[in-house]
């Protein structure tokens, strides 16, 4: 972009004298004798004005001109060609969330699995730099995005997460070790899973403590939440008529479990979610943890722009004289 500056901004008061002159000349206008006096103006009437007459302020008009770009011109404008390079070191995340039927317990609103989808994509929203992947796990885990900029795609897949599509229970060493493989080779400065989950471990091949200690060999930081409130929360099931019915279920999830895991990374966390409110808050804080590194180098070149000012004010001196002295001359 072109930025005008001025080498020496101070002159800029030379232009003080435009309206002094301006004002002289409208006083000396006001105060002219005519150049043939008459009692009366009865000869004159009808007489209209010439162009000639009209335009006699044009050679005044011109020299303000001139001395306006001259004084303009001392200052030295100059014009800034910049520019600016970007270097980031992104961030890559995946985050793992757990799709088994305990999900669908209602003590967040609607439920326990949308209110962490709709969690998870306004944190999507606010990471537009970073590459981010989705893992599901239940009984069984699988890569549901592998790491991606198209955050589009990203939210449309975390929306289409059901409940029912894996054999049902908590692999959380499944789903971990999941990530793991879609993370490990990344040249990122950092990696990042985030393991969401409202259980306690049951299925799958993988320990979790052991998928933590994997992580941690690739230099993965692993923050696992645990979602659901404390005591009992209402559970919805299906009569043999269709007909949906609640009844309350004891809440449990391995903390311990989790508090291992996390801690088995370098900087790992865990955290507690026990209602909505509690989960935007912590992936806010996820969010200011894992910050992108953006390094801007600037570039500028100063080109001085005092000629064109010099020509215009040469051309106005030439056409005051002109129109001066040949045009409007007496």
């Amino acid at each position: 972009m072109h930025n005008i500056t001025f080498a020496h901004p101070w002159i800029l008061l030379g232009l003080v004298i435009v309206p002094i002159m301006v004002v002289w000349w409208l006083w000396k206008y006001r105060k002219q004798e005519a150049a043939v006096q008459h009692s009366g103006l009865a000869l004159f009437a009808g007489i209209k004005k010439s162009l000639r007459q009209r335009l006699r302020w044009l050679p005044y008009a011109l020299r303000i001109v001139a001395i306006a770009a001259i004084v303009v011109a001392l200052a030295r404008p100059q014009s800034e060609l910049s520019r600016e390079e970007t270097t980031m070191e992104g961030i890559d995340i995946v985050v793992a969330m757990d799709v088994s039927t305990s999900m669908l317990a209602e003590d967040f609103s609607p439920n326990r699995l949308e209110a962490a989808k709709k969690v998870a994509e306004d944190f999507i929203d606010g990471r537009k730099n970073d590459r981010i992947g989705l893992v599901a796990f239940a009984g069984e885990a699988y890569t549901k995005v592998p790491l991606t900029v198209d955050h589009l795609v990203l939210k449309e897949q975390l929306e289409s997460l059901k409940l029912g599509t894996l054999r049902d229970g908590t692999a959380l060493g499944d789903g971990t070790a999941t990530a793991i493989n879609r993370i490990k080779d990344s040249k990122a400065k950092s990696k990042v899973i985030i393991l969401l989950t409202d259980g306690v471990n049951n299925q799958g091949s993988i320990d979790p403590l052991n998928a933590a200690e994997i992580a941690a060999m690739y230099d993965i930081r692993l923050y696992t939440i645990g979602i659901g409130s404390k005591g009992k929360a209402p559970y919805p099931f299906r009569d043999q008529f269709g007909r949906v019915f609640y009844q309350n279920m004891d809440v449990e999830i391995d903390e311990d479990l989790l508090k291992q895991m996390s801690a088995s990374t370098q900087d790992g966390l865990y955290f507690r979610a026990t209602n909505k409110k509690a989960l935007e808050e912590i992936f806010n804080q996820i969010d200011q943890m894992e910050k992108s590194k953006i390094d801007v180098l600037h570039f500028a070149k100063k080109k001085d722009e005092f000629l064109s000012l010099l020509w215009i004010a040469l051309i106005a001196l030439g056409l005051e004289a002109i129109v001066k002295w040949l045009w409007l001359k007496k």
